[in-house]
């Protein structure tokens, strides 16, 4: 069989490995290897994502800032239509849980946020229940994000830079020959000196294959579902909302509400599926402070979110193994840091340093280095 070679080799066809790709393409020969017969299928396919910049830790937070602008004025021909449309996020609080809400504003590298209650909490969102909900932290500027368009921009974009996606070509077998990665796959042999680690659940399964040492990610599956609002209701203008505590949230989305328990269950490597004990859980936990009254579900899904130890992505060579390159532990946050990330994990490919302006937010390379310290690192086997 022919072997195919390139300058690199992405492993993962998600958000995370297409918008490498497409950065990364203007500098280098790329292909990307997805398992999968379309990329996207498993975390990035099951993402209804809104652009938050308060969500995540501090170094989510700078990425996030950071892909702000890309998403908001992409490049021509990125996308036919606006990747960003205006939605606005309430984090809200009963009474008991008030001081966790205060106690989140004014976090570093956040956006301006303002704290609302009374009446114009509940004009803002007019499905909260008065008896339950108290107080809220309003971020008018979050937007819905369409997953679908952004990824596939990414994924056109490295083509017409002359990169290459090749589809079910899950990877059985990776070895280093001299200064060659080579790697078996079902859709062929393919070798290059780099080796971008953006398997996403699989990320710790690709490193033992490759000898590398892991470095403790963990999947967790994230339940979700979609039912009818109320008839006559004007969801199109109604904020996403989420319990301060991330017990549950509701979004609307194409004229349903997405709703969700905001779970985080490990799990291996799959193609996860919802649990109905989760489900039953989110809704009760809706209709406790909201006047959904929930009778049908619309539809249910599972997806899998992959975290290490700090909750903070590892992007960069790993010192144990010449020419593995991690792009792993986006989390939740793979899509609202999407271009930052992209940025980010090409100029530490071509050993450049972090972009000026992440720079200018603090990130380092060693906020996101497989070597940091807090990370469990295990020898495979």
């Amino acid at each position: 069989m022919t072997t195919t070679t390139s300058d690199v080799l992405i492993i993962g066809g998600g958000m995370a490995g297409a918008s490498c790709g497409y950065f990364l393409a203007d500098s280098a020969s790329v292909i990307l290897l997805e398992r999968e017969e379309q990329p996207g299928y498993h975390t990035t396919g099951r993402s209804a994502a809104l652009f938050y910049e308060s969500y995540g830790n501090a170094v989510i937070r700078r990425i996030t800032k950071a892909t702000r602008g890309f998403l908001q004025t992409p490049p021509d021909g990125f996308a036919s239509g606006p990747l960003l449309t205006p939605r606005g996020m309430l984090t809200v609080a009963t009474a008991e849980l008030v001081d966790r809400l205060d106690a989140m504003t004014g976090q570093e590298a956040g956006p301006a946020t303002e704290t609302i209650a009374g009446d114009d909490l509940f004009t803002l969102a007019p499905f909260l229940r008065r008896d339950r909900i108290v107080k809220a932290l309003y971020e008018p500027d979050a937007m819905d994000i369409d997953v679908n368009a952004v990824l596939q921009g990414f994924l056109r974009g490295m083509r017409a830079k002359g990169g290459r996606t090749v589809t079910d070509a899950e990877v059985q077998s990776l070895t280093r020959t001299g200064s060659i990665w080579r790697l078996q796959t079902r859709a062929g042999t393919f070798e290059a000196p780099v080796v971008i680690n953006a398997a996403g659940a699989w990320c710790d399964v690709i490193a033992g294959m490759a000898g590398v040492p892991t470095v403790g990610l963990v999947p967790k599956r994230r339940t979700a579902f979609t039912f009818e609002p109320p008839a006559g209701a004007d969801v199109a203008k109604w904020p996403g909302v989420d319990l301060c505590d991330e017990s549950w949230y509701v979004i609307p989305n194409a004229g349903r509400i997405l709703g969700s328990p905001a779970d985080e269950i490990p799990s291996e490597p799959c193609d996860a599926q919802p649990d109905e004990y989760d489900v039953a859980v989110a809704v009760d936990r809706i209709m406790t402070d909201t006047t959904f009254d929930i009778r049908r579900l619309a539809s249910r899904w599972a997806g899998l979110r992959s975290f290490v130890a700090d909750k903070t992505p590892v992007v960069g060579f790993d010192p144990a193994s010449e020419g593995f390159f991690w792009l792993a532990g986006q989390g939740g946050y793979g899509i609202q840091t999407s271009a930052g990330m992209g940025r980010l994990s090409t100029a530490l490919a071509l050993g450049q340093p972090v972009p000026a302006d992440m720079a200018a937010l603090g990130l380092t390379a060693t906020h996101v280095a497989p070597d940091r310290t807090g990370l469990d690192r295990r020898q495979p086997g």
